[in-house]
């Protein structure tokens, strides 16, 4: 590969086929891809290190070469164009939607070449290093031969497999492929309107040989993945201001979803930094209840009823599956991550043979925050059951069984014992355990929508002990979490530090949205939180977290202040905000965890809950913007009375 260096975090787009994903650069190149699942181990890492981590790259074989990257409109289907001197080509890439509800261990990554003027001499290199390049692969060529450019096999394709201890990768290609030591390489001209393919499936080890490929089929199956995402795009319910936008942040958040099971993983990569040097280098392949719990009333609101009830349906299983046999911290029923099966187990290794991005080190696999006492997970839980399985209408889910609220109203039980407590608070740091206030918050909102859900469903619960518990969880936060001289909710009891996570106050309606304290609140944040309409999560000098170095401003929060600002009326200020903050999006319309001092991405790739609260921004917005529209239309006279029917 003749790139001096991984490009930036932002110059890559997403496919995936709801299992797995790989990100491919602007520049054609397959810069991370596991499989079989997320959370499985690298075949290509390039993003964590350009020498060692494998990539797979196809793209003209020219100088003064200059690209332009985009999705077929309304697709997971990536457009990479090629401009040069001596023509315009054109590389497709997609994954092909697996739709059955039963894991794989089969998955294709294919890309066709075309040429739309000109001639253009295209080059493919394909180097997989498997395990994160731990796992040594053997290479065997059609039909045994040590060159595949004498011609094609017996199926009339050229085809390579990479072979490793547990994984096989087979490629086939429409052109000549030639070994080079132990990856392949190959080349092929097209001239105006010619068409080449190649399809890279990976499987378990001695898996059968995937069918032959041709131009003709490999566009058929284009055809296929196109019509599945636009017919699911055009399911949405949304008709508000941003389309465009919001159609690519649920179809990204599609994307990370695992099919199987329901389940959302936080971003499609490990080990991005959140600052270009730093230790701050997570690894987000997994399910946090947070984050998934929080997507429900978003799914919801675009129209996504199947999407939201596969997710709760995964929540209750984790919720049932252990409710008197505690397995979290501390002795709590619950986990903050799971992986997408369900599996508690994601031990944290650093992988220092990789250097990381642009040496950003350590390289970690597995998150050893799961072992993190955060409270604030039930009031989400309890949040997402009570909007996505709270009643039984078309719109709202299918409902609880009588042996799920069982395990509900055992987990409420627990928690009227475990909330007084430090715990660790959102934001996973590894500073010590503190009396966070926005944990508080969330403990209130889970006994909050448990008794309303027991009124609702008309279900026996200990409701008198709940209702107890929810006010005196009120009353702490009210004189512990309000601090007078900062005249703002602060981040935990025992100093003034403000933290963004309490931005989500009064959407779960902790607090009015124009309450005075509140609006005091977003005051005070506004001064020390807030750049440029851009948000940080903390000041962590002024609350230090155990780490070292800084980070960039939370794209996260940034769409959480617009929710919130919106709600307190402040439109002209959410809108542009908004807006604003549209413009920091990728050429193809995606966020990274973060934004860092020079504008820059950074952090895992992308990020799903920034795409989740772009959504909940944008709808929130759009219907404050409706209801002021609404009032303030003149009202004119009627020329007949009204019907009264």
């Amino acid at each position: 590969m003749s790139r001096a260096a991984i490009p930036p975090i932002a110059d890559h787009g997403l496919v995936g086929d709801l299992q797995t994903a790989a990100v491919i650069s602007a520049e054609g190149v397959v810069d991370w891809y596991a499989a079989p699942r997320f959370d499985s181990p690298g075949i290509f890492s390039a993003l964590l290190d350009h020498d060692v981590g494998g990539h797979f790259s196809l793209g003209p074989d020219a100088p003064d070469v200059t690209s332009k990257q985009l999705y077929y409109p309304g697709t997971a289907v990536l457009v990479t164009r090629f401009m040069s001197p001596d023509g315009v080509g054109e590389l497709m890439d997609w994954m092909p939607p697996l739709l059955s509800p039963t894991p794989s261990d089969r998955h294709a990554l294919i890309r066709v070449l075309r040429c739309m003027r000109g001639t253009i001499r295209f080059r493919l290199e394909c180097a997989p290093r498997f395990d994160f390049g731990r796992d040594r692969h053997i290479l065997s060529t059609d039909g045994g031969r040590d060159s595949t450019d004498e011609g094609p096999g017996s199926t009339g394709e050229w085809r390579a497999v990479f072979r490793g201890a547990r994984l096989d990768a087979h490629l086939q290609a429409t052109f000549p492929l030639r070994r080079q030591g132990d990856d392949v390489d190959g080349t092929v001209v097209l001239n105006a309107g010619e068409t080449a393919g190649v399809a890279l499936t990976v499987c378990d080890a001695g898996g059968e040989a995937p069918e032959p490929i041709a131009v003709g089929g490999l566009t058929d199956r284009l055809w296929q993945a196109i019509r599945f995402w636009q017919g699911w795009v055009q399911t949405t319910h949304y008709t508000g201001r941003w389309p465009d936008m919001v159609h690519r942040a649920a179809i990204t958040l599609k994307l990370l979803t695992y099919l199987p099971t329901g389940a959302p993983i936080a971003a499609a990569t490990m080990g991005l930094p959140e600052q270009v040097g730093g230790e701050r280098n997570w690894d987000y392949r997994y399910t946090w209840i947070r984050d998934g719990s929080l997507s429900v009333r978003a799914l919801l609101d675009l129209g996504f009823v199947e999407e939201a009830t596969a997710f709760t349906d995964w929540l209750m299983r984790r919720l049932s599956e252990r409710a008197d046999l505690p397995h979290g911290p501390g002795g709590t029923p619950l986990q903050i991550m799971y992986r997408v099966d369900g599996d508690p187990n994601l031990p944290e290794e650093m992988l220092g043979h990789l250097e990381g991005y642009r040496r950003s080190a350590p390289v970690r696999v597995g998150n050893a925050a799961k072992d993190q006492l955060q409270l604030d997970i039930y009031g989400e839980a309890l949040y997402a059951l009570a909007q996505g399985r709270g009643a039984h209408g078309p719109d709202d889910g299918p409902g609880l069984s009588s042996r799920e609220w069982k395990a509900v109203a055992r987990v409420l039980d627990q928690l009227t014992t475990l909330w007084d407590q430090p715990d660790d608070g959102i934001w996973e740091t590894r500073g010590g355990r503190k009396d966070f206030t926005f944990s508080r918050v969330m403990s209130w909102l889970a006994f909050d929508r448990g008794l309303r859900l027991a009124d609702r469903l008309s279900w026996p619960a200990d409701v008198a002990r709940w209702r107890t518990a929810r006010d005196t969880v009120f009353a702490q936060v009210m004189e512990k979490g309000w601090h007078s001289g900062r005249r703002a909710f602060v981040q935990h009891y025992e100093d003034d530090v403000l933290d963004s996570s309490l931005l989500l106050i009064p959407r779960v309606g902790f607090a009015s949205p124009t309450d005075p304290d509140w609006l005091s609140t977003l005051d005070a944040m506004e001064g020390s939180l807030v750049s440029d309409s851009l948000v940080y999560r903390y000041d962590p000098h002024a609350s230090p977290d155990g780490l070292r170095g800084s980070e960039g401003t939370f794209s996260l929060c940034s769409f959480l202040w617009v929710d919130a600002v919106a709600r307190a009326g402040r439109l002209e200020q959410a809108r542009f905000a908004f807006e604003k903050m549209l413009t920091y999006a990728n050429h193809v319309g995606l966020f990274a965890e973060e934004i860092g001092p020079s504008g820059e991405q950074l952090g895992n790739f992308p990020q799903a809950f920034t795409h989740l609260a772009l959504i909940m921004a944008a709808t929130t917005l759009d219907d404050a913007i409706d209801r002021l529209v609404l009032y303030q239309a003149p009202k004119r006279p009627r020329s007949t009375p009204p019907h009264l029917w």
